[in-house]
């Protein structure tokens, strides 16, 4: 089964034309399975892991300014929710993002190719480890436990990126606090590439292929990709 998984989105046969879930027949077993999943392993990992976001909560507060923040993010369908994280950039970060860009074209052009920064001002210190390891991402834990996301699935993109998605699967899923473009190509292609693996993931959604997925991100993380 891992075999084909890794044939399905890595391998050399032309791509399949984009199915949708919902037509695929297997569409109510998967996302049943899938669901439950999600449930149970945040529901048995939820000791250890408040223990953790606890403690990162009280690092992160060490500069005065609070430990989480939310912002809204495209779902499923198109719905709009309210995604966790524990902060890793200054408080007035939107300012400060809008003054570098206007300063910086290097900066602007990057920006608007990737929507992100390598170099980013806006970044605390503790920020900058939690985002390396992808630590500032365990609150969404939340998000998938209630249901606005899954454990596996396209990253989730803010409202206004949403003219620069050239794709239809992202919809279909739940957001995923992995995913395929997490464990391939992260940080390393333009924000409109994702919807190629957005595209591969849906074309071969499988129970199987989102454990494969989740394990490759153990990998993935303890590597230090994040940014």
């Amino acid at each position: 089964m891992f075999e084909d998984f890794t044939r399905g989105y890595w391998g050399n046969r032309p791509s399949k034309p984009f199915v949708h879930l919902a037509e695929s027949g297997r569409s109510a077993l998967y996302l049943a399975a899938k669901r439950g999943f999600d449930i149970a392993a945040v529901v048995l990992a939820s000791p250890l892991i408040l223990l953790l976001i606890g403690a990162l909560a009280l690092l992160v507060r060490r500069d005065g300014g609070p430990a989480f923040y939310c912002q809204p993010r495209l779902g499923k369908n198109g719905r709009i929710f309210m995604l966790w994280k524990l902060r890793s950039m200054v408080p007035d970060a939107d300012a400060k993002l809008a003054r570098h860009l206007a300063d910086d074209p290097a900066a602007a052009a990057e920006w608007a190719k990737a929507q992100k920064l390598r170099a980013d001002p806006r970044i605390t210190a503790p920020g900058r480890w939690l985002r390396k390891y992808s630590l500032d991402e365990l609150p969404q834990l939340w998000n998938v436990l209630i249901g606005d996301m899954s454990l596996v699935g396209p990253r989730p993109m803010f409202p206004e990126q949403q003219v620069l998605y050239p794709g239809s699967a992202y919809f279909d899923f739940r957001p995923g606090l992995t995913g395929l473009w997490q464990i391939s190509k992260r940080n390393q292609c333009s924000f409109a590439e994702r919807a190629d693996f957005d595209n591969r993931y849906a074309q071969t959604a499988s129970f199987g292929g989102d454990l494969g997925i989740l394990a490759q991100t153990v990998s993935v993380v303890l590597r230090g990709t994040g940014y």
